[in-house]
């Protein structure tokens, strides 16, 4: 990698005189890492979802654990890497990093950190034991889902916030990136249920199972409050940009990752809590599961079809493909719970079918993702996105 020169000098310059502008080029260390965004961690937690999802399927793949296992290991180096390179650019380039914060379109990334953490950390306890052993698993499975959580709680409060009083959209400008900070809490409730047979029996055992029920209420009632504009911005304005169709997928993961928790967190109910609770969130898991992953359905015929709509008019690769990844990894650990709790076929068929759409997205994103960061087209200054034209017959 070549070697920048420092902005700073050994020795004081001198003073300038009144009047003096000083118009030489500001020199930047690492300028390949100024447009490096917190949406570069949809790229871990698409890889993790691929080990964990595969981990969860209700039929058995001879090979595939040992597959998950190197998926899971791919992904804690991308996280690594990922967080690195995050770091590198809040200590290069803080003036582009506040801009993003500031940016509607990029502040609600900042929600993939959160998920990229509970990703990996899940995936862990999950897969990584077959490697690590399953004490050390653990101990990163809970720093991990700590810090994601806090993460994950902060994105969720401050991301509006920055909306409500400095971002100020327009009206119908509702993306489905908004959920993205909203998401994380429900991540944290699913991957907490796998911390719950670990905790201390009594006490500790039932706030864990409590609080992640609560994380699992705040983060639906609050996609419940965005994707109602979402829904309606595309119904008054039309398709979204070819550039950011793929978002549309971003709708999954609150339907699939609450199926998810559901399921997860039933499971765990019985060890942390009495009769009749545990048997209610048993059926909690169903009653709540299928009506969710029917929509789901309805949601992936409608993105599917603009999606095909988009890839017709031109739509070429950008990082938002990675959301053909995590979302849809989301559905299939929802619709692996529900095969587990209604003992229905068609939930394993369902999960295994999403499971091979997911990895033949994985693979796609991936090799572009790779290529683009080789030929430095990733890394470059992004393109706004084109307006959105009118309505078609």
């Amino acid at each position: 990698m070549a070697i920048f020169p420092q902005t700073r000098t050994a020795a004081p310059l001198p003073r300038p005189t009144a009047g003096w502008t000083d118009t030489r080029p500001v020199v930047r260390r690492l300028p390949s890492l100024r447009h490096i965004g917190p949406n570069w961690y949809a790229s871990v937690m698409g890889t993790a979802i691929v080990a964990s999802a595969g981990a969860a399927l209700p039929v058995g793949v001879p090979g595939l654990r040992a597959v998950c296992v190197a998926v899971w290991a791919l992904s804690a180096l991308l996280l690594a890497a990922v967080l690195a390179a995050r770091a590198g650019h809040w200590l290069h380039h803080r003036d582009q990093a506040r801009a993003h914060l500031l940016d509607p379109a990029v502040a609600p990334f900042y929600g993939c950190l959160a998920m990229a953490l509970l990703a990996v950390g899940g995936a862990t306890l999950t897969v990584g034991g077959d490697v690590i052993g399953v004490r050390a698993a653990l101990a990163v499975d809970v720093v991990l889902f700590v810090a994601g959580t806090a993460i994950g709680l902060a994105a969720a409060v401050v991301v509006p916030y920055l909306m409500v009083v400095r971002h100020r959209p327009a009206p119908g400008t509702a993306s489905p990136v908004w959920l993205l900070p909203l998401v994380a809490p429900m991540v944290s409730a699913s991957q907490g249920a796998l911390l719950v047979p670990h905790a201390a029996a009594g006490q500790g055992r039932e706030a864990l199972l409590l609080a992640c029920y609560a994380l699992f209420g705040l983060s639906l009632l609050a996609t419940l409050v965005v994707l109602p504009l979402v829904f309606a911005r595309l119904v008054h304005h039309g398709p979204l940009p070819l550039a950011l169709t793929p978002t549309l997928f971003l709708v999954l993961g609150p339907l699939g990752q609450s199926t998810t928790a559901v399921n997860q967190l039933a499971d765990a109910a019985p060890g942390a809590v009495a009769e009749p609770y545990a048997s209610a969130f048993g059926a909690f898991a169903v009653l709540y599961g299928v009506p969710v992953m029917g929509f789901a359905w309805l949601w992936l015929a409608l993105a599917g079809a603009l999606v095909l709509r988009a890839a017709r008019g031109g739509m070429g690769f950008a990082m938002t493909w990675w959301a053909f990844t995590f979302p849809v990894g989301t559905c299939v650990t929802g619709a692996a719970g529900l095969a587990r709790h209604t003992g229905l076929d068609a939930f394993s068929w369902l999960a295994v079918a999403l499971y091979v759409f997911l990895v033949a997205a994985w693979a796609v994103a991936g090799t572009r993702t790779v290529l683009g960061v080789v030929s430095g087209a990733l890394t470059a200054a992004p393109v706004p996105p084109a307006a959105a034209t009118a309505r078609t017959r």
